[in-house]
């Protein structure tokens, strides 16, 4: 599989830090080299006896979520690796953001997406009368099965936002507005199209930058005008999928081409407009303190956590800072003396849903500076 770069500033892992770089490329070498590959799959490559990673029909995940479902599953993961005589490895808290990277690219935490919907959605839309499928059903519009933005999320929100304005113009020629599309409709009709005939599968990796240039292409695109600061805008696309995007930029279009016509968006400059937006609000989530607290007691977290002769750090800490990530590098290097004390204990696995690993991040970044 090609190998495209994802590099993305990912969540601060301690206060005042400065954010992490996270790559696919090397989540994907870590998928492999953590033997993750020997049960999992990612379109088809890989084992057979866990779900395929990269496919977006019938899964609904959030970073938390996966951190969840990965720490449920542990005592039976570690369980099967001995069987098998794998050895664990090492997981730092970067090696986790590069996994989650990884799963990012993997279109893991798009939302579940129905092909009869998107065919559905295709045609009522009116993207079937100007595209068609194989070949252009109204003069130079590129059939959908020739659209590259299907293999990049990227691309798919750089070629929707240019294409808008002539959108509108054909639209308004036959006396309609500009079809408004939820996100949902949009990837509905992308598990249609990629799974047509022909459609070669997503790649599982993509390249995105971070830095400067991100500030540039949103000065010149002209979002400045009314965001105002690239962190406005961050907090405004926090915790979305790039799908979820996509659809926004759609649906924003005739507002910015009402106040004339939107600057379109060179090759490639979505990426880094995504990368500039993204240093410190990637995939972000918004828990309750107050909940994760009660997480923290009745998952027993406290009985070792709270007590200084379990070797336990005390959480919540100041100076500490979690993310769905370090989550996952917690539990992948600390987890089997964990599970081992709490037999000791006579207590339970915890376990978690999505939004309870939420809260639960959420009170361990809650301690007050100067607390201990």
């Amino acid at each position: 599989m090609k190998r495209i770069l994802l590099a993305l500033a990912l969540a601060r892992l301690s206060a005042g830090a400065a954010g992490l770089t996270a790559d696919s490329s090397r989540g994907r070498q870590l998928f492999e080299s953590l033997a993750c590959v020997q049960c999992h799959s990612l379109n088809g490559e890989g084992g057979t006896t866990a779900p395929d990673l990269g496919r977006m029909i019938d899964r609904g995940f959030t970073p938390a979520t996966l951190a969840a479902t990965m720490w449920n599953h542990a005592p039976g993961m570690w369980a099967a690796m001995q069987g098998r005589q794998i050895s664990a490895g090492e997981m730092t808290p970067q090696d986790a953001q590069d996994l989650m990277a990884f799963f990012y690219a993997a279109r893991f935490f798009e939302k579940p997406g129905d092909a009869a919907r998107g065919l559905g959605a295709f045609q009522s839309l009116g993207c079937q009368g100007c595209h068609g499928l194989t070949t252009s059903a109204n003069g130079g519009a590129k059939p959908a099965s020739q659209w590259e933005a299907l293999r990049d999320p990227f691309a798919l929100v750089e070629a929707m936002w240019n294409h808008s304005a002539a959108m509108e113009t054909q639209t308004k020629s036959r006396g309609r507005p500009l079809p408004q599309i939820t996100a949902q409709e949009l990837t509905d009709m992308l598990v249609y199209l990629r799974n047509l005939p022909g459609i070669r599968p997503p790649s599982g990796e993509f390249h995105v930058t971070a830095g400067e240039s991100g500030d540039k292409v949103f000065q010149s695109a002209g979002c400045g005008a009314c965001h105002q600061t690239i962190a406005a805008l961050a907090a405004r696309v926090e915790g979305q999928t790039l799908t979820e995007i996509a659809a926004d930029m759609w649906n924003h279009a005739p507002r910015m081409i009402a106040q004339g016509s939107p600057p379109k968006l060179a090759d490639g400059q979505m990426r880094e407009l995504a990368g500039a937006l993204w240093s410190a609000k990637f995939l972000g989530e918004t828990g309750r303190p107050a909940s994760g607290r009660r997480v923290f007691a009745e998952k027993n977290c406290a009985v070792c956590h709270n007590d200084a002769a379990s070797g336990a750090p005390h959480l919540p800490a100041a100076g500490r800072s979690f993310s769905s990530a370090t989550m996952v590098s917690v539990l992948w290097r600390h987890g089997p003396r964990m599970l081992d004390q709490m037999k000791s204990k006579g207590l339970e696995w915890p376990r978690f849903d999505g939004i309870q690993m939420s809260d639960l991040i959420a009170y361990l970044n809650s301690n007050p500076p100067g607390q201990p």
